[in-house]
């Protein structure tokens, strides 16, 4: 050990590490992982033991792709209902985008805004992304500077008025512009001409809805933002891929050295277009949830490692706006609270492993914001932990689920995996619906 005054010392017959997998007992001190050791080892004096048992001991996972949409649309959500809910999912850290709330983040002052509704209502670490829109070329520099992780651009209308959208001319001049200063450029890449020629009909069946957002939209999209990124040796990152299409093309750019990374998200990897009751519009997202095929896919790009990691693309809003109409139903799923066991209920079926979902849900989103304190259990960590009985189920009731608005696409289904509980820091942030008062930390990118 390190000599630092060890206080507490967790111990499992599984605890995962970046090593695999084993029976261990970690040390705690001020707040971070001080040793990993050997399950049988002594206690140091003064600190206090718990021993899990044979449940499971992971590092805190990461989500960096959160919409809190507070400050302005905290009816839809807000810091403390979403951070309430990623706790009691086993998420020790998230990133909130930059839209839907009022004002979005594309000015420092902006992101200060939404810091100081934060800090009193965290109770994980949070951090921000920036945005970058038609208008704001100008303010990139001075965000990454202020601290944000990178920047969200959309290539097809947004969904709400106050973040447009980038052209290519706006895409190539913003782009430049970051990648001037490295910085990381994240994108919801769908191509506003393939979803402008695609049909599209009101009402309540799927099927209308999957058409009106063809593979070929996000397909030409990230052609083309590769093509960009190559030029300029930017570093890119792919938003919630859905169309499995697109990673040949992806594992392509990246041996000729492109800097592309990739993500999906625990509803493309768990729900299936065939299974989409027509007007059950808790399952529309863009882009949409695939058939079972593309699903199949999707699950051969995270094993092979085109696909870097899985986050929740968590976008709620009020019951009254998921109408039975998918066409004009909110998009987005809400899932901080559901999606390690989501993410799991699949894996474990498909012969992954713990070790599997933590390098998906912790280690390659911290290591995508450059959280270096994050992601891993081992020494010089915070001591950011979900505990998680692994084969124990339970059935989704909506009236349980901590997040504002109890709308999901995963009501009345058995998963497994039950978090029992989460620790920040060394200290036990959430267990069977019981939580600390907010103690998160506002991140940012150079701190």
């Amino acid at each position: 050990m390190s000599g630092a005054d060890v206080n507490l010392v967790l111990r499992s017959t599984r605890v995962v590490t970046p090593d695999g997998t084993r029976p261990a007992a970690v040390a705690v001190a001020d707040g971070r992982i001080d040793a990993v050791l050997p399950y049988d080892g002594g206690v140091p004096a003064g600190a206090r033991s718990e021993d899990l048992g044979d449940d499971v001991l992971l590092p805190g996972l990461v989500d960096t792709h959160v919409h809190v949409n507070d400050p302005g649309r905290t009816e839809w959500e807000g810091f403390r209902t979403a951070t309430r809910a990623a706790a009691a999912g086993g998420i020790t850290t998230l990133i909130d985008m930059p839209l839907n709330a009022v004002p979005p983040t594309t000015t420092v002052d902006h992101l200060r805004t939404k810091q100081r509704v934060a800090a009193p209502r965290a109770h994980i670490d949070t951090g921000f992304w920036g945005g970058a829109v038609p208008s704001n070329a100008k303010d990139l520099r001075p965000l990454h500077e202020a601290g944000v992780f990178g920047f969200k651009c959309f290539l097809s209308p947004s969904g709400v008025d106050e973040f447009p959208e980038l052209d290519q001319e706006q895409l190539a001049r913003s782009m430049a512009e970051i990648a001037g200063f490295d910085g990381l450029l994240i994108v919801h890449a769908e191509d506003p001409r393939h979803l402008a020629s695609a049909p599209r009909r009101g009402g309540p069946a799927y099927a209308d809805f999957l058409a009106s957002r063809p593979r070929d939209a996000e397909n030409t999209a990230i052609e083309g933002l590769i093509a960009h990124a190559r030029r300029l040796n930017a570093r890119v990152h792919i938003l919630h891929l859905s169309s499995a299409d697109a990673l040949p093309t992806i594992a392509a750019a990246r041996r000729d050295g492109v800097r592309i990374t990739v993500e999906t998200c625990p509803h493309f990897l768990a729900l299936t277009a065939e299974e989409v009751p027509d007007g059950a519009t808790e399952f529309k997202c863009c882009p949409p949830i695939r058939e079972a095929a593309n699903q199949d896919a999707l699950w051969a790009g995270l094993a092979d490692g085109t696909i870097d990691c899985v986050v929740s693309d968590h976008s709620p809003c009020t019951a009254d706006l998921k109408t039975p109409d998918f066409a004009s139903a909110w998009g987005g799923i809400s899932s901080l609270q559901l999606g390690l066991p989501a993410v799991w209920t699949r894996a474990r079926a498909r012969g992954h492993s713990l070790d599997d979902v933590a390098r998906w849900m912790s280690t390659a989103p911290a290591a995508l914001a450059g959280l270096t304190g994050k992601g891993a259990i081992e020494p010089g960590r915070d001591a950011d932990f979900a505990v998680l009985a692994p084969d124990e189920t339970f059935t989704v009731d909506p009236a349980e689920l901590l997040h504002r608005n109890q709308v999901t696409a995963y009501a009345g289904r058995t998963l497994y995996g039950v978090v029992r509980s989460t620790w920040l820091r060394g200290v036990r942030i959430a267990a069977n619906g019981v939580f600390t008062a907010p103690t998160g930390r506002l991140l940012e990118r150079n701190r």
